[in-house]
């Protein structure tokens, strides 16, 4: 019994020595903003929201792109595609309810229908009738659920890796994991390791090499916005007690043109998930890059905008 209290206490002490060591305060919005906002940047009042976002390039292109984030990212994830696309084309990128300087959602639903319904508003907002509308992980299941449920807003296309399908994923990063734990997903809320975070985007690489000092303080920073860690455990936490509806199973009505865009090296969403979406889509072109991961836009924008620049002009 003595022997145990040791341990116990032990295992205690250095519990607390670790809170300690990386605990975090949340980074005060006016601080984020000067340094992740822009002359670009807007932000516009929507569902008791600040909502930050990017109109760039030819404000005369009356059918602009519209590029949705994954999970824990946010517009800048796009920053690579926007800088060629707005040569030739009017661009939208925003950061989503939970992420980026939008911050967390008052009602606290970070459901898919929640989602859906959002973008829809936030293009009726300004004043957009109809996009291209694309996303990456998160934002593909978005934008495919987009498509089946206001199909007017939607002319093309485009799935960068996109969530939505049954699937087992090969790895998962680490902040995913620990955010869906019971008591440890708490504590995500103030203690919020910076290497935990940096393996995590690592992990969704083709080659982690590329993820420079930069991206990860990026990041890191956006994610101690006031409510962004509670709003991505809330995120997590219902989209373990839900998870996918069966949406999926209506993807074969939709007829509009679309892109695939997808990784090899994906580990989060295999291969086989862009497979499905080739399969069932009845109007599509699948394009893969055997050394690139789950966000390829991020990883090579050079590499990857191209096709999407011949995609918009067909």
């Amino acid at each position: 019994m003595k022997l145990f209290r040791y341990l116990s206490l032990t295992f205690i002490a250095i519990g607390l020595c670790s809170i300690g060591i990386f605990w975090e305060n949340d980074i005060p919005l006016a601080t984020l903003k000067a340094k992740y906002s822009n002359k670009e940047s807007g932000f516009i009042d929507l569902s008791d929201m600040q909502v930050h976002y990017r109109d760039e390039g030819n404000s005369n292109d009356s059918i602009p792109l519209v590029l949705l984030h994954g999970t824990g990212a946010s517009l800048h994830t796009w920053e690579g595609w926007v800088k060629e696309l707005q040569k030739s084309h009017r661009v939208i990128t925003l950061d989503l309810p939970a992420y980026g300087l939008t911050g967390p959602n008052p009602t606290g639903d970070y459901s898919i229908s929640f989602y859906t319904d959002f973008i829809r508003d936030f293009l009726s907002k300004i004043g957009v009738k109809q996009c291209i509308l694309g996303g990456n992980s998160l934002g593909g299941y978005i934008a495919w659920n987009v498509a089946l449920k206001h199909p007017k807003l939607v002319q093309k296309m485009i799935l960068v890796d996109a969530a939505g399908y049954p699937m087992q994923p090969k790895s998962t990063p680490i902040a995913f994991q620990l955010a869906s734990f019971p008591v440890i997903k708490n504590l995500f809320k103030y203690v919020t390791p910076k290497a935990i975070l940096a393996k995590s985007i690592q992990n969704v690489y083709g080659d982690p090499s590329k993820v420079t000092p930069e991206l990860i303080d990026r990041y890191f920073e956006l994610s101690l916005r006031p409510g962004n860690r509670a709003a991505f455990i809330d995120r997590m936490s219902t989209f373990k007690k839900s998870g996918l509806d069966d949406n999926y199973k209506n993807i074969a009505t939709i007829t509009i043109p679309t892109l695939i865009i997808w990784g090899n090296k994906d580990l989060l969403i295999p291969i086989s998930v862009a497979k499905r979406f080739h399969q069932d889509l009845l109007n599509n072109k699948l394009l893969t890059f055997e050394s690139l991961g789950h966000t390829p836009m991020e990883e090579d924008p050079i590499k990857t905008v191209k096709p999407v620049l011949d995609f918009i002009k067909q």
